[in-house]
């Protein structure tokens, strides 16, 4: 089967074979990317200017998630690190760190992108143990 994209043409098989590289490259790289942003909580509130680069490093991070998640069927840890980006929004476009409150609910949210991500990632090796003979 052969499915036309604007100029290109790819195979669907072409193309599944692209997505699964794109998803197991999410898979591989999601818990680290949570992870880092956990361990930079302690960087995130100070005062100084370099809270301000841990803030928009972290948002980045997180902003990866929220951009790849869904398209490579990780909705709900999509829609967590969507949680934990708002919360840091402000801050990195405000170029600061957070407040005692914002930090908070980076933690919480953090928390409730991890149990998501978790969940998402046992259905993925589940689906992927089935599908290989």
């Amino acid at each position: 089967m052969v499915a036309d994209v604007g100029d290109y043409s790819m195979s669907t098989d072409i193309f599944a074979d692209r997505l699964a590289r794109v998803q197991r490259r999410f898979v591989s790289t999601l818990q680290g990317r949570i992870d880092d942003t956990a361990a930079s909580l302690g960087k995130l509130a100070a005062k100084a200017p370099a809270a301000a680069m841990a803030v928009g490093e972290a948002y980045r991070c997180v902003h990866g998630i929220v951009g790849v998640g869904p398209t490579v069927g990780f909705p709900a840890t999509g829609r967590a690190a969507h949680g934990v980006e708002d919360v840091l929004r402000p801050a990195q476009n405000d170029r600061r760190g957070l407040s005692e409150d914002e930090l908070a609910l980076v933690q919480a949210r953090l928390n409730e992108l991890r149990a998501a991500a978790e969940r998402e990632m046992q259905v993925f090796y589940r689906e992927l143990k089935v599908a290989q003979p």
